[in-house]
Formats: C-alpha cells, sequence, structure tokens
C-alpha cells in the first residue's frame, strides 16, 4: 500500500512539474494559464514532494523536493525583483498621489451606489474603474470630486474603462488592445508641478483566450515603452505579476509593482486568492504603500489603493 501511494503522488507530483517546465522550454498559452499559480502551486508541491520523501526516502525524492524548491525560489524572487525601490523621505520637493483601481464587476449594478461613495471617501486623486457601468450611473456625484475623466461617453462610447481624475488630463488616447473588447487601454497626462505624469489604463482579457493576453501585453509594452518619464499603469490585468508574459512587459517598460501586492481574486479565496490586478510605476515615482480595500462591494475582486509621491513643484489639483 505504502508503494503504491508512492507511486500515485510521484506521478501526479512528476506531471505538475512537467508542466512547470514548459515555461522555461516553450511559449505555448495553454499552459501559460497557470503560471500566475507559481508560488501557490510550488508550495502545494513541495508539500507533496515531502510526503513522497516520507513514504520512500531516497534519491527519487529528494531530486523532486529540489525541483519543486526552485519553483517556489523562483516565483518569490520574481516577486522580489518587481517590487519598487525603496521609498525616500530625504526628496525635498515632492507631492504625494493616491491611486484607486477597481474592477467592480459590470453586472454589479445594485452596488454602485456604494462604490461610488467609497471613491468618494476615499482621498484618492485618480481613480481607474474596470466593468464601470455601475459606477457609470453615479457620474454627477463623482464629477463634484473628479471633474475630469475618461470613458462612460467621455472620449468612448463605451463604460468599460473608466479613468477619474482631480487633475486635468491632457494628451489623452483611447484604443483597443485587440478585437476580443474595445476602449480597454487608455493613457494620458497630468501636471504635477514641473513634472508630466503619464497614466496608463488596461483591462486585459482573460489568458485562456488564445494567445490574446501575451499579445495585448506585447502591444501594450510597445505603446508604453515609447512614453518617457514617470509612469503609472493600473488595471486588472487577468494575470500575476510573475506570469512570463507580465514579466516581459515589466522588464520592457521599466516598471515595478507599487509594493507587495495583496491577492485581488477570487474574493472568496481571501489572502490564498491570486493578485491579478496592479497598480505599476515607473521612476521617479516612488510607492509608500500598497493595499487592498477592504471590501469588494459585490465585485468578484477586490481594489487597490496605492500611496505613492511623485516630484513636484507643488500644483494643487485642478478642482
Amino acid at each position: 500500500m505504502r508503494n503504491i501511494l508512492f507511486h500515485i503522488c510521484a506521478t501526479l507530483l512528476g506531471l505538475a512539474l512537467a508542466v512547470f517546465a514548459l515555461r522555461y522550454t516553450t511559449d505555448l498559452w495553454a499552459p501559460a494559464v497557470v503560471f500566475s499559480l507559481q508560488l501557490h502551486a510550488g508550495v502545494a508541491m513541495m508539500l507533496l514532494a515531502l510526503f513522497c520523501l516520507a513514504l520512500r526516502p531516497g534519491a527519487v525524492s529528494m531530486a523532486m523536493l529540489c525541483a519543486t524548491l526552485l519553483v517556489v525560489c523562483h516565483a518569490v524572487l520574481m516577486i522580489w525583483n518587481s517590487l519598487p525601490p525603496t521609498f525616500s523621505t530625504e526628496t525635498t520637493s515632492t507631492r504625494s498621489l493616491r491611486v484607486l483601481s477597481f474592477n467592480v464587476l459590470g453586472e454589479n449594478l445594485e452596488n454602485g451606489g456604494a462604490i461610488a461613495d467609497y471613491i468618494l471617501q476615499s482621498g484618492a486623486d485618480i481613480v481607474y474603474v474596470m466593468e464601470a457601468a455601475p459606477v457609470g450611473l453615479h457620474l454627477d456625484r463623482l464629477s463634484k470630486i473628479f471633474p475630469y475623466r475618461i470613458g462612460c461617453g467621455d472620449h468612448t462610447s463605451t463604460c468599460d474603462l473608466l479613468l477619474l481624475s482631480k487633475y486635468p488630463l491632457e494628451t489623452v488616447y483611447v484604443g483597443n488592445l485587440s478585437d476580443l473588447r474595445k476602449d480597454r487601454f487608455a493613457t494620458a497626462q497630468i501636471h504635477l508641478g514641473s513634472v508630466t505624469l503619464s497614466l496608463a489604463a488596461a483591462h486585459l482579457s482573460k489568458p485562456y483566450f488564445d494567445k490574446y493576453h501575451t499579445d495585448e501585453l506585447a502591444g501594450l509594452g510597445e505603446v508604453l515603452s515609447k512614453i518617457d518619464g514617470p509612469l503609472v499603469l493600473a488595471g486588472d490585468f487577468n494575470a500575476a505579476t510573475i506570469a512570463p508574459d507580465m514579466q516581459g512587459l515589466l522588464k520592457r517598460t521599466g516598471l515595478t509593482t507599487a509594493g507587495l501586492e495583496p491577492a485581488t481574486w477570487p474574493t472568496g479565496a481571501g489572502i490564498l486568492g491570486v493578485p491579478i490586478d496592479h497598480i505599476f510605476i515607473r521612476m521617479p515615482v516612488m510607492a509608500q504603500k500598497l493595499s487592498r480595500i477592504p471590501s469588494s462591494f459585490g465585485s468578484n475582486h477586490y481594489g487597490l489603493i496605492a500611496d505613492l509621491t511623485v516630484p513636484s513643484g507643488g500644483l494643487s489639483p485642478g478642482l
């Protein structure tokens, strides 16, 4: 019985390791769906390898344990390398900027009012909203605090991607990441003192739609790599930062996360979920704090709030 159990566990572990080995040997889109789960799966595989080692100590069990440790360590290393530089308080002229990003779920209409209330009291300067229809019903209230926007009738005919700002938005561009959805990519610029800060918003397709996710990120990276200077990119990417195409985006654009990323989806998984919603920054934007909002407000995602600092000459919001 002990031998049978060992062979079953070892076979399952070998198959799982083979899937993750594809990360380093191929760019096929199908296995990439699970690469966002590399840390989760790595820990699970490591526990299974320890169980195999307890069942049958030996070279095979030790080799499988070492392989699982490599999977986990690589995931941790990618997370570590994606973190922003340490925040410095020595910079003399900076302006604080609070950014909120939240996929509110398009069919979540009954909670639109509560979400709008939260946005208004959040203290955010810039708000990214995905699947924004529930919030779009409350634009009159929101416009009193956020007089500038992209989406829900402003620069778009859709109410999916919405960007709200206390600062005037300039050089506005709205486009499509692919032919699956319209108006899921937008860029604009705001001025913070003498600094021009570029904003970018994105809502990517799910990674199991053929190669759409990878192709959308490639196009996104091409556009953002041409934008000079400080940049904030936020939205729903439907993949964790450790996914291969997400790693490619960060390397190509010089972006980092805004801190250690909390899980945002699915909401029922709590801290064991996957961080597929992101706020990315590029120097000289600096990160002070990244946190998950306290409630999902009926969405299947949690939102994020990032407290940032930007070098500034002291411009006040254009209210």
